[in-house]
């Protein structure tokens, strides 16, 4: 494939810590490494990330100075992101545009805006949100709005996938058949992976007369923690020698904390807060068993960093959780008190008989997920998209009336008010004033002589 020029653009990236924010860093810097020069637009991190940063390797990063309203997220303002997203997608000579996340208003806006420049979108979806609360139904139709102008859309499993082209409104009446639906968008699985250099097990396997039981997660009411702390005091009973290692920070951490004095298990539950990245694998390592009790998951990364580093996994069975492992690497329960504690009884059974090898595991899972692979899979999407000729602004309008008879026309206005703002730019601002960046194949140079070093 010819080098192209990617620009990465969400609410969520470094220094925030989290899975869309790794999954980001490592895919760009798989791209940038395979030879494609890849920026990041973000918002800022007052008061020292705001402008321009760079991350190895050759990783620039535009910090817009947008305030968060709530969860590292910017308000949608649709307008007032154009003016800086023109100038860099300019003077970066960007060709394609990839937003992450639902919830990222600037990746919504960047595919509304993408189309004035002639730049091809792509879109990953990285979590799964209901129908029914408020904040769903809002969420939803803003996502249905910008998925109406997107190229292709990328999900983490294919449970994400049938939730996206949902949500997202990606389905039009049949031809042939007005009563059935088709799916008119091209909507790749493509999963998460992970660095299995950074999660290796133990040189010594942990002792059989103790099962250290490891959760990592936030502490929040869609993670299963009210599971977690119905189940905790009636293992500890059944199992003298099991003890918990929980990690992450949230507003159920009180709940832990008072279930460990209601029960005296001061000694058997040991709460860490939160954990950094770095040192997740240093925590995984005293353990044997990985618990997993959300509620809802799309992909469920720290599964996969479990398994890596030889733990047993037992999991609720939500969302893409199934798709993930083998069956002889995890439990599965519903999500109800009796079934988690069923499972949880059996892998405890299981690893104290010493039935589940650390270093197998972490060999198959290894050859499951690689970032590597991860590049090569979304460079044929970006392949595709850019081989298929662009939408017109007729069927953009089009698209975007089917949101429905308030949506629509209030969307297509904006649509329609955008073109505007962007003629007055392109007089206000005009593009010979820009000062544009060098060529990508002095950048490739560039990048190269990095890597080297």
């Amino acid at each position: 494939m010819e080098p192209i020029s990617i620009a990465m653009i969400s609410d969520f990236f470094h220094p925030n810590v989290g899975g869309v924010e790794s999954h980001i860093y490592m895919l760009s810097a798989k791209l940038i490494r395979r030879g494609h020069k890849v920026i990041v637009i973000t918002h800022s991190h007052p008061p020292d990330r705001v402008g321009v940063r760079w991350l190895l390797p050759s990783l620039k990063v535009y910090y817009i100075p947008f305030p968060t309203i709530a969860s590292s997220a910017t308000l949608p303002n649709y307008f007032t992101f154009l003016p800086y997203f023109r100038t860099i997608i300019l003077r970066e000579h960007i060709s394609l545009i990839h937003a992450h996340a639902s919830l990222s208003s600037l990746g919504q806006e960047a595919i509304l805006h993408a189309h004035l420049f002639g730049v091809r979108t792509v879109f990953t979806d990285h979590s799964l949100f209901g129908f029914e609360d408020a904040a769903s139904i809002l969420t939803n139709k803003l996502l249905a709005a910008a998925l109406k102008n997107v190229d292709a859309v990328i999900c983490v499993s294919h449970t994400g996938r049938e939730n996206t082209v949902l949500r997202g409104q990606l389905f039009e009446p049949a031809e042939d058949d007005p009563s059935k639906s088709v799916v008119r968008q091209s909507v790749y699985v493509i999963p998460n992976a992970l660095v299995a250099e950074q999660f290796t097990p133990a040189p010594e396997p942990p002792p059989l007369d103790t099962i250290n039981i490891v959760v990592l997660s936030r502490l929040a009411y869609r993670k299963g923690i009210d599971l977690l702390v119905a189940i905790a005091p009636r293992i500890c009973a059944a199992f003298p020698n099991v003890k918990f290692i929980v990690g992450g920070d949230g507003p159920k951490l009180n709940d832990l904390l008072q279930v460990r004095e209601r029960h005296l298990l001061q000694d058997r539950i040991e709460l860490l807060g939160s954990v950094r990245h770095r040192d997740v694998r240093d925590v995984l390592v005293r353990g044997s068993i990985f618990l997993n009790t959300s509620l809802t998951e799309s992909f469920g990364i720290a599964i996969v960093e479990a398994a890596c580093t030889g733990l047993y996994v037992v999991s609720t069975r939500v969302g893409g959780v199934p798709e993930i492992l083998p069956e002889d690497m995890i439990s599965f329960a519903n999500p109800d008190e009796d079934d988690l504690l069923r499972a949880l009884t059996e892998a405890i059974s299981l690893v104290s008989a010493g039935k589940h090898d650390p270093a197998s595991a972490h060999a198959r899972v290894r050859s499951f997920y690689d970032w590597t692979d991860v590049a090569a899979r979304t460079e044929r999407v970006y392949d595709a998209v850019l081989r298929t000729p662009p939408m017109d602004l007729g069927t953009r309008v089009r698209r975007t009336m089917q949101l429905g008879p308030f949506a629509g026309p209030i969307y297509t206005t904006i649509l329609i008010v955008e073109c505007l703002f962007f003629l007055f730019l392109e007089w206000w601002m005009p593009r010979e004033d820009i000062d544009y960046v060098q060529k990508h194949w002095e950048h490739a140079r560039f990048t190269q002589v990095c890597i080297a070093r």
